[in-house]
């Protein structure tokens, strides 16, 4: 056999080789770029590549179909035919497939499938490491030291099956984080703050004015005030929304919710779905086609679970509202889970959008503030109870007293306990919507677009002393 490399070929071959009842075939060929620096200088630079391809068999039996799943990266045209029979041997020693459906089919293939896989490369930051060592003089000359990290990733995956399926997607995916510490004084250590930004290709990055806010955000820190745990109206950014939105998001498994586990069960049986969560006209969404935060438009599982299935592989992704006007309105389903609960098919997404109506800037915000605080973002989230979705975190890199309209100090850090859905019950304000990056989340989830958010009585439970 001539040597193949080419990722179609890859997926054409995986196929031809297969002898299962039905089979498919997903290759990621992944490509990345990242800067990282301390202390106003680069520090290290690098680019990778690398391939994994993934194959699921399915087996027919008189119980039903079982399917079995096996990936593996860095694979060659001699690593094929073992992975194969590995996927096959793994789907005949399964039991029936729960969530087994016929394999998706009819869609027309992509143009460009048989097309060499996208690659990023060091030029993605032609334009950014240049503005980025300007940042690094502007900080050094006001005393300020900058941290932090630039990363880009292109992934092209192709998609094939044996019911004809030939689809391809390439997803660019950018991220950057900043610190900026000053120096430690007579009065006390030194401060830090942070800013991030979601990108696609770095060409809507500006150091400078990230620079800029993280040098007002040293400013508010230099007058430090301590406060007690407890209920403060508090501005939660983008950044903060979108980690528990996310985390709602990745909690909406509509069976889960039928079968009363859910902060989304209703009592006595069945689904909140038409119920109204938030008394303000929010709507929480996924669109593939959304501008900047484009996401693949078909279904890519890679193992199936509560709100994926590998059975779905190339099911086309429509735009979803998970939430309309303030009104629970879909849940997560895949084919299976649809037809279990009844409910309408909303596959998973690769974006997320928060949409209130607000126009007014998270600074316009802080202005109309009597009392509060101003978050910058949250960080080690985890659940508490999955019947309420109470969620327990940290505030981290700075909180800050608002009083008449103005920041006058930071605060220190507090542990909170919330749910997303009660915060949107009780937020009373949302500001203009605007792409973020999630600090928590972002390993996993980078394209989203949310507004700052007004809760009147956010609960910090206790006093941390996290940084």
């Amino acid at each position: 056999m001539s040597r193949v490399s080419k990722p179609y070929e890859i997926v054409e071959r995986a196929l031809e080789l297969s002898r299962a009842d039905g089979c498919v075939v997903i290759a990621d060929e992944e490509s990345s770029a990242n800067l990282r620096w301390a202390g106003n200088a680069l520090t290290t630079n690098g680019v990778t590549r690398g391939r994994t391809l993934t194959v699921v068999a399915t087996v027919d039996g008189a119980q039903g179909t079982a399917s079995g799943v096996v990936s593996r990266s860095a694979v060659t045209a001699e690593d094929l035919e073992p992975l194969v029979r590995a996927a096959e041997a793994a789907a005949r020693a399964a039991g029936p497939a729960e969530d087994a459906q016929p394999l998706v089919g009819g869609v027309p293939a992509s143009p460009d499938f048989t097309d060499d896989p996208a690659e990023t490369g060091s030029a993605v930051f032609d334009a950014f490491a240049p503005a980025l060592g300007e940042a690094f003089a502007r900080a050094r000359a006001g005393g300020r030291e900058l941290y932090g990290f630039a990363n880009h990733e292109l992934t092209s995956t192709y998609v094939g099956t044996s019911t004809g399926l030939r689809l391809r997607h390439d997803q660019p995916n950018g991220t950057l984080e900043l610190n900026a510490k000053s120096a430690a004084t007579a009065g006390g250590p030194s401060r830090s703050a942070w800013a991030g930004r979601a990108t696609r290709d770095f060409t809507d990055v500006d150091p400078a004015a990230l620079d800029a806010e993280l040098a007002t955000r040293l400013g508010w820190a230099e007058r430090r005030i301590d406060l007690p745990a407890g209920r403060y109206e508090t501005l939660l950014p983008p950044t903060a929304v979108a980690d528990l939105m996310i985390y709602q998001l990745w909690s909406s498994a509509a069976r889960d919710a039928v079968e009363g586990r859910t902060v989304f069960s209703k009592p006595g049986g069945g689904t909140r779905i038409g119920e109204t969560l938030s008394p303000l006209p929010l709507t929480l969404r996924s669109d593939p086609h959304a501008p900047g935060l484009e996401s693949a438009p078909f279904v890519i599982s890679h193992a199936s679970g509560d709100d994926s299935s590998v059975f779905d592989n190339g099911l086309p992704v429509p735009p979803v509202d998970w939430v309309r006007d303030g009104k629970l309105h879909r849940l997560l389903t895949t084919r299976h889970s649809a037809e279990l609960t009844k409910l309408p098919m909303a596959p998973t997404a690769g974006n997320l959008i928060l949409d209130g109506g607000g126009e007014r800037s998270l600074d316009e915000m802080v202005a109309a503030t009597g009392r509060g605080l101003l978050l910058t973002c949250l960080w080690y989230i985890r659940e508490v109870d999955p019947a309420t979705l109470l969620l327990t975190g940290l505030t981290r890199d700075g909180v800050y007293l608002v009083e008449d309209g103005e920041v006058v100090g930071e605060v220190n850090n507090f542990r909170f306990n919330e749910s997303p859905v009660d915060l949107l019950s009780r937020a009373t304000e949302a500001g203009r919507t605007e792409k973020t990056l999630p600090r928590e989340w972002s390993d996993w989830f980078t394209r989203a677009a949310m507004p700052a958010l007004r809760v009147p009585d956010f609960n910090m439970s206790s006093v941390s002393k996290g940084v």
